[in-house]
């Protein structure tokens, strides 16, 4: 497996940039965004192997994993 696969990545609508914006929070911040949701959630998935691999070549620890946790549920808990 992947370790991409331990880190949660959201693909949303954005009302104010009227476009979907891709996060990976926890593993950066700012992420990509655009006009097709697939698209922008394989944009997103690269980013967050690039950015893997750039912590590999520093030599830096990842941050923990983000996965597993269950923020869907969560967030539908809330409010």
């Amino acid at each position: 497996m992947k370790e991409s696969a331990f880190y949660v990545k959201i693909v949303e609508w954005s009302e104010e940039d009227q476009c979907f914006v891709g996060s990976c929070p926890g593993l950066f911040y700012g992420g990509c965004h655009g006009d097709e949701e697939r698209q922008v959630f394989a944009e997103l998935c690269e980013i967050v192997d690039d950015t893997i691999d750039l912590y590999k070549q520093e030599g830096r620890p990842l941050p923990p994993p983000t996965s597993g946790k269950d923020y869907a549920n969560k967030m539908l808990n809330t409010g």
